[in-house]
């Protein structure tokens, strides 16, 4: 029978805890998000077929936003969930510059050279996509600011306790 030393395991050194709550907000937030991208995605090819866009031409479009929210999914879920630095300077530095910007920019714009709500065509449709940018935005917004905060920061560090003997 041969004999071997055994380390006195806890349940620290086997399973990682888990993430602080300001971290836990933060990755239902980035999913809320991302949900919100993929709706606004679905709502704009579905106005665009409505409008007469021939869908083959949409395709590269759809194909190019499910690979960019494919990978963002996967980014929360396996990177940043667990306590990957650069998983979260990723998605606080691309969603929170070009994500937002790119949100923002169509209606900045409109305010800047149209600006007139008696000009907007208030349809469930539009209606439906104004609430979902809205939510897209404060989910990215909000979604940033747990991402930094002291709670977050410990976890992102990896300087959890970790219990041996």
């Amino acid at each position: 029978m041969t004999s071997t030393k055994h380390r006195h395991l806890t349940i620290h050194d086997v399973v990682r805890p888990e993430p602080p709550l300001a971290v836990r907000g933060a990755i239902t937030l980035w999913f809320t998000a991302i949900g919100a991208g993929v709706a606004e995605s679905v709502l704009g090819a579905l106005g665009a077929i409505g409008d007469g866009t021939p869908v083959f031409g949409l395709l590269f479009q759809i194909a190019f936003r499910a690979i960019v929210y494919g990978g963002l999914f996967v980014v929360v879920d396996r990177y940043f969930r667990p306590g990957v630095a650069w998983a979260r300077w990723l998605l606080a530095g691309l969603l929170g510059t070009v994500g937002i910007a790119s949100l923002l920019v169509g209606p900045v714009d409109w305010l800047l050279h149209d600006g007139d709500f008696g000009t907007v065509h208030w349809s469930a449709s539009f209606i439906a996509f104004a609430a979902i940018r809205c939510v897209h935005v404060s989910a990215v917004i909000t979604a940033i600011l747990l991402s930094f905060q002291p709670d977050a920061n410990r976890w992102f560090s990896h300087r959890a306790v970790r219990r041996t003997r």
